[in-house]
């Protein structure tokens, strides 16, 4: 585990106080097979063929701490037991915590680049993964290692001989062990996990999304996905169990008590035959033999969960790695709200410039509009102005402050923002809308419903605003974008950011948007993604980016009086839309 058990370091005396009482209680386990060993070695060796008087002593002593060993056992083990899921229950909390909090101070952007099922991975599948290595693990391996151990000893001082044949089980079975680790078996079991994060991913996103699916006509398509990913699912698994059954069932077959008993017996018989070992002797490697095989039985499972814990913990430290934006330790006041984009450069990872040298002035009381073909670099734009990024060279200015010295909480006062990709809450209508104003007056989120053209949506619904979306009735994606929009409207901030906020929306949403940018012209700074040319030719200024670039600016009058590129783009959208109809 090394770098990923570095999360569980701090609660390494809680956990050695779990192994140390396992220690105990399986040490102490073994007291009652011992006593049952020497009481049957001592009554067989008084019988009709040796005639000699029982032992007593011997007898009543074997009796005293097999009885003290199951006392001591069922404390220690009851303890280990406790003491192990209370760690477990420390563990998943604080790590459900950290994960929580480090989610709440991520950059948006690296969370909108995570599919949900992904995330949801790391908070709940992976922090239950780790379950089994601390609440089972360490005993089952502990008994499995420590008991044998002692059986080990033990049996030596009876037989040696025997004792080296009782093993011949274990060591064929440990010679299969190193097949189950290979390379290639390591990498089978990583695409195997890989495949359950795609299918749990392309499930809760399917699940999510069904009702935007099925408004747009898209079912079969993302039935399509759903089913090409189970299939993925299929292949790996069927894969990864071709590749290690038959050294499992090797293993089985070497550890499997039929064949212990066969080994044991064979050579008990050999030693008894030709008098080298009283037929007293035998009784303690038939009740321990057995046990021999456990550590090996145990490697596999324990084996399997520890590389499980191991991947898990890989994950939530990758999470939990995740830097936080830096805050400034003493926010600047903006002076207003006017937008200024400065030799902004930015790439994603050390990857190339996605955008590349872009100047930028947005007055207050205007709309801008970014247009582009796919890929030049609008949507990285428009996000680095509510701050999901800093940009890798260059600043963005709000009132003449660098977002970086602003503080996220007045920045997220000045800025709203309405995306493409909208999540609502399972919550009421009005919680939904007033979600950066929680204490809003309900006129004023019914005000803002009204300039998203979705009032009268919303009165239709079972109970109004008060109608929790997600349990008593859904919302079509068009509609679902409305209520973004209402959302961001009722928040009132003095800059309006839309990132493909109507790429797929139907008409009355595009008409919604379009109504409420003139509503709300004011003096309000606004920055919109624009798809359709009404939206182009509403707005104050075009922006045309290709390649992260900007090519021309100024009005859309004025761009298709120039005939550049920007005319060409206008051209070629037209014949996109008369053919579109």
């Amino acid at each position: 585990m090394t770098g990923d058990a570095g999360l569980l370091r701090p609660y390494r005396w809680s956990f050695a106080a779990v192994v140390g009482s396992q220690v105990v209680g399986a040490v102490a386990g073994l007291a009652p097979l011992l006593a049952v060993a020497e009481l049957g070695r001592a009554l067989l060796a008084s019988g009709p063929v040796d005639h000699g008087p029982v032992d007593h002593g011997r007898v009543w002593t074997a009796v005293a701490v097999g009885a003290a060993g199951l006392l001591v056992r069922l404390v220690f083990t009851a303890a280990s037991s406790g003491l192990a899921h209370l760690l477990d229950g420390r563990v998943q909390l604080a790590f459900r915590r950290r994960l929580a909090a480090r989610l709440g101070r991520a950059p948006i952007g690296w969370l909108s680049g995570r599919r949900t099922g992904e995330l949801a991975k790391a908070v709940g599948e992976d922090v239950s993964a780790v379950h089994p290595f601390i609440a089972h693990t360490p005993g089952e391996l502990i008994s499995a290692f420590l008991v044998p151990l002692v059986s080990l000893v033990y049996l030596f001082t009876v037989d040696w001989r025997l004792t080296l044949i009782t093993l011949i089980p274990v060591v064929l079975a440990v010679a299969l062990v190193p097949l189950m680790m290979t390379p290639f078996r390591l990498r089978e079991q990583q695409e195997f996990d890989d495949a359950m994060g795609r299918i749990a991913s392309s499930a809760v996103e399917f699940v999510e999304g069904i009702a935007v699916v099925k408004t747009f006509g898209g079912s079969g398509r993302a039935h399509r996905r759903f089913r090409q990913a189970a299939d993925d699912f299929a292949a790996t698994f069927t894969r990864w169990v071709r590749g290690v059954s038959w050294i499992a069932a090797g293993m089985q077959l070497a550890l499997s008590p039929p064949f212990v008993l066969l080994v044991v017996l064979t050579g008990g018989a050999v030693l008894i035959t030709n008098g080298s070992m009283p037929a007293a002797d035998l009784l303690p490697f038939l009740l321990l033999g057995l046990g021999l095989t456990a550590p090996v039985a145990a490697l596999g499972h324990g084996f399997d969960d520890m590389q499980a814990a191991r991947r898990a913990l890989g994950r939530i430290r990758d999470v939990l790695a995740v830097r936080p934006l830096p805050e400034p330790a003493r926010p600047v006041a903006p002076r207003g709200h006017r937008v200024e984009l400065r030799d902004v450069r930015f790439a994603y990872e050390d990857g190339p410039d996605v955008l590349r040298g872009v100047d930028l002035v947005l007055e207050p009381g205007t709309v801008t509009a970014i247009v582009g073909p796919s890929g030049s670099g609008k949507s990285t734009l428009v996000q680095l102005l509510p701050r999901f990024f800093d940009p890798t060279g260059g600043s963005v200015r709000l009132g003449g402050v660098d977002l970086r010295e602003l503080g996220s909480a007045r920045l997220y006062r000045m800025v709203s923002f309405v995306f493409q990709d909208v999540r609502l809450l399972r919550a009421s209508v009005t919680d939904n809308i007033a979600l950066a104003v929680p204490d809003a007056d309900p006129d004023a989120v019914v005000r803002a419903a009204r300039l998203a053209n979705i009032h009268d949506r919303v009165l239709e619904l079972p109970r109004g605003y008060e109608t929790v979306l997600g349990e008593e009735s859904g919302l079509s994606g068009g509609e679902a974008q409305r209520i973004a929009l209402a959302r961001a409207l009722l928040t009132d901030a003095p800059v309006l950011v839309l990132d493909e906020a109507t790429a797929f929306a139907d008409p009355g949403t595009e008409r919604a948007v379009r109504n409420a940018l003139e509503t709300l012209r004011g003096d309000r700074t606004i920055l919109v993604i624009a798809h359709r040319l009404e939206t182009v030719a509403g707005a104050d200024t075009v922006v045309l980016l290709d390649e992260g670039a900007v090519v021309e600016r100024g009005a859309p009058a004025e761009l298709l009086e120039r005939d550049g590129a920007f005319a060409a783009f206008w051209r070629s959208h037209l014949r996109e839309e008369e053919n579109a109809r």
